[in-house]
């Protein structure tokens, strides 16, 4: 049964008008009543799709009509799923786990202890400094880094990590075929070849501006704390950080200039309770502390 569920779990991760949250819907049923052979209108029932029903029942048909072409768009991907022993425990115990997990790379990076650095895009010159004096020590101590790919401060902290020959994760919000943006295309291959890239979508998605704060739970998720350098207060790098505080994780912020519209994210942060750090072994000791 083992591999049915594995097969409907990646037929229902293709599928439109179903999100992750039906997806774990559906297999929880499964595991509560040992039941798989569903119709259509089970799991539209089960999986309370109401606003896409049309669409689900759609992709649905058409992905059962085409059962050899998905067998084999399936054997292209690797992939964990939630009932998998080496899904990181860590990930299992957020609101919305992804049910399904594709990857690149060394999958053994789970099992490490991480640490989630993000920041802004347009990260300033002192941002980037921030990163270039934390990342060394982080993976001297054997911290594996997390972050999303993005340009500014989450690529800047996976060169650093690898510069330096740590270990790295990235979370991305497209299919693992795809880099986005291009210009981290050398970055993402190199990742995906020696480190590890991650992403809850199959290949061939494009980027969806939905996917990215969805992406940020899991590089929340993932890891024992997360760690914010510059941030505005509309950035996208706070969701991972509220995200996770929400897990009770740990946070960390590295305070910037108060006239700056990029510190602003941050200092709300620790006005809220985020521990301010003034270099990495301020974070190493909390992390020590606690984990």
């Amino acid at each position: 049964m083992d591999q049915e569920i594995k097969n409907l779990l990646f037929l229902l991760t293709n599928c439109q008008g179903i999100g992750n949250l039906g997806i774990l819907k559906v297999l929880r049923f499964i595991l509560e009543k040992e039941y798989i052979d569903f119709t259509k209108d089970e799991l539209i029932r089960i999986g309370n799709i109401n606003k896409y029903e049309a669409i689900f029942i759609h992709s649905w048909e058409q992905l059962r009509q085409s059962r050899e072409q998905l067998e084999i768009f399936q054997s292209e991907h690797q992939f964990l799923t939630i009932l998998d022993d080496d899904f990181p425990s860590n990930l299992k115990e957020i609101y919305n786990c992804p049910a399904l997990l594709f990857y690149r790379g060394n999958p053994e990076l789970l099992k490490t202890r991480a640490l989630s650095f993000v920041g802004a895009r347009a990260a300033s010159p002192y941002g980037f400094q921030i990163v270039r004096e934390f990342i060394p020590a982080l993976t001297e101590a054997g911290i594996t880094i997390v972050s999303g790919l993005a340009r500014g401060i989450d690529s800047s902290c996976h060169e650093e990590a690898i510069k330096n020959k740590g270990n790295t994760i990235g979370v991305i919000g497209t299919g693992l075929d795809r880099c986005y943006p291009k210009e981290t295309t050398f970055l993402h291959n190199k990742m995906a070849k020696e480190h590890l890239i991650l992403s809850e979508y199959p290949n061939g998605t494009p980027p969806k501006k939905h996917h990215f704060p969805m992406r940020n739970r899991i590089i929340a998720g993932l890891s024992s704390g997360t760690c914010l350098v510059e941030a505005s207060k509309n950035s996208g790098s706070l969701i991972t950080a509220q995200a996770a505080l929400e897990y009770g994780r740990e946070v960390f912020v590295v305070p910037g200039n108060i006239f700056l519209p990029h510190s602003e994210g941050g200092h709300t942060l620790i006005s809220e309770g985020a521990i301010s750090v003034f270099s990495p072994h301020d974070i190493l000791s909390q992390m020590n502390f606690f984990y």
